[in-house]
């Protein structure tokens, strides 16, 4: 019986022409392992990279020195045109490989200003949208005729509409729904796309045949030649099959894929009943001290109750979730992110690819439903090899068993919480 989701990924094939290509195993060497390295070298600046004198500038002033671990096997690929599927675990810096080896490659002529859309960036959500628009700007800011911009849903399509009429972008970043409602309408033309990127790609391509065939329609209205890169800190056995469709002989690394851990992260659990969650939560923030601290739960309602519930015990808390309006959403992430807020409740809507550099505690007031998106969120702290903690509250059989695949997948030790931690173990770098 042939499925819709079949029926789709026939179209892909037909589309890419690749369905005569044997897929890469995952012995080859085009997968790059942790120790790989790249054209028979090893970067150990991002002046060996030989990139554009602003841009080393911009990188510069951003008090970044030596490449991450993906950023040295990923961004010298990536800037000569080659496809990459890249896995690295949170906090590493993937948005950075993207951002500049895109840059690095956009040439602008100074006098026509080249017009049209050179880089199309497709990610599962507003804030994260909003957050690659802004490493863009910050990375191209002494390359002053490279322009960008962000759109997403929440924001009237009138305003996208008339921004994108007035100045077309080189590089436009956004959310699929959005992104293909332009492509519809004929406010932008991707036929001249060089590049096609997917942050958080497993989420784009898993998690929902809607936002899938969203992705799928808009990359079938670019061109067959074009690079195609996408990023993610957890990717599948499938999610890999499906990116393969979107490229053609990917160079695929996978950093540190059979332990995904993050070195300088503590991991601990606490085993509580239903009713003591709230009691043991306040607990902790008033013993620990912290930066700033994300709390996930399972659900926007939960969201909501537990954010008023922390205000009314004078805890400076905000929450996020997909049910309030798109302003509210942007307004408070800004909030959170300029540090006048230190605690923020949310669903998994914040677990995946939004950083903020201040956050060293994660704590899962619920439990998270799979190994992989217990990754997402305690990558939330200990970002780029920082030091943090991970606190995640166990209540129940079904509680314990995710705790177990998730040790037993990532190879890590997640301790019960000891009665004191010396706050030098998880604060500073």
């Amino acid at each position: 019986m042939t499925t819709e989701a079949d029926n789709e990924l026939n179209e892909l094939d037909e589309y890419t022409e690749l369905d005569q290509e044997e897929e890469p195993d995952a012995n080859e060497e085009s997968k790059t392992g942790a120790q790989g390295s790249y054209a028979g070298v090893q970067a150990c600046s991002f002046r060996d990279m030989l990139l554009k004198a602003e841009l080393r500038r911009a990188i510069g002033d951003a008090g970044f020195e030596h490449p991450s671990e993906v950023q040295q096997n990923a961004i010298p690929f990536a800037m000569v045109g080659t496809d990459m599927i890249v896995q690295a675990k949170s906090g590493m810096g993937k948005t950075a490989v993207f951002v500049i080896s895109t840059l690095q490659q956009i040439e602008v002529d100074p006098e026509t200003k080249n017009e049209k859309i050179d880089t199309l960036v497709l990610c599962h959500a507003r804030e994260l949208a909003y957050q690659i628009s802004r490493e863009f700007e910050r990375f191209s800011k002494y390359l002053e005729h490279v322009k960008c911009q962000v759109v997403y849903g929440g924001i009237p399509f009138k305003e996208n509409k008339e921004a994108l009429t007035k100045e077309m972008p080189h590089v436009l970043i956004g959310t699929p729904g959005r992104v293909l409602h332009l492509v519809n309408e004929k406010v932008i033309d991707l036929s001249g796309l060089k590049r096609f990127i997917l942050d958080e790609c497993d989420d784009l391509l898993e998690n929902g045949l809607d936002m899938r065939r969203q992705v799928q329609d808009i990359f079938k209205s670019t061109p067959h030649e074009k690079q195609v890169m996408m990023f993610s800190a957890t990717i599948s056995a499938e999610a890999q099959k499906l990116c393969r469709k979107f490229s053609k002989k990917a160079e695929e690394i996978f950093v540190d894929d059979k332990k995904l851990t993050l070195h300088g992260l503590q991991q601990h659990f606490v085993k509580l009943e239903e009713n003591g969650k709230i009691r043991k939560l306040t607990d902790l923030l008033d013993a620990l001290d912290f930066n700033q601290v994300v709390v996930f739960v399972k659900t926007k309602q939960r969201a909501a109750a537990l954010d008023k519930m922390l205000q009314k015990c004078y805890f400076p808390s905000i929450c996020i979730h997909s049910d309030l309006k798109q302003k509210e959403r942007l307004d408070r992430y800004k909030s959170f992110k300029n540090y006048e807020k230190r605690i923020l409740v949310s669903t998994n809507l914040f677990g995946r690819g939004v950083d903020i550099e201040r956050v060293n505690i994660v704590i899962n007031f619920d439990m998270p439903l799979n190994e992989n998106e217990y990754l997402h969120r305690v990558g939330r702290a200990g970002r780029f090899g920082t030091k943090g903690l991970a606190i995640t509250f166990v209540t129940d059989s079904e509680d314990q068993d995710v705790l177990e695949k998730i040790q037993s997948k990532f190879e890590v030790k997640v301790t019960a919480l000891p009665q004191e931690i010396d706050s030098a173990s998880y604060m500073g770098n």
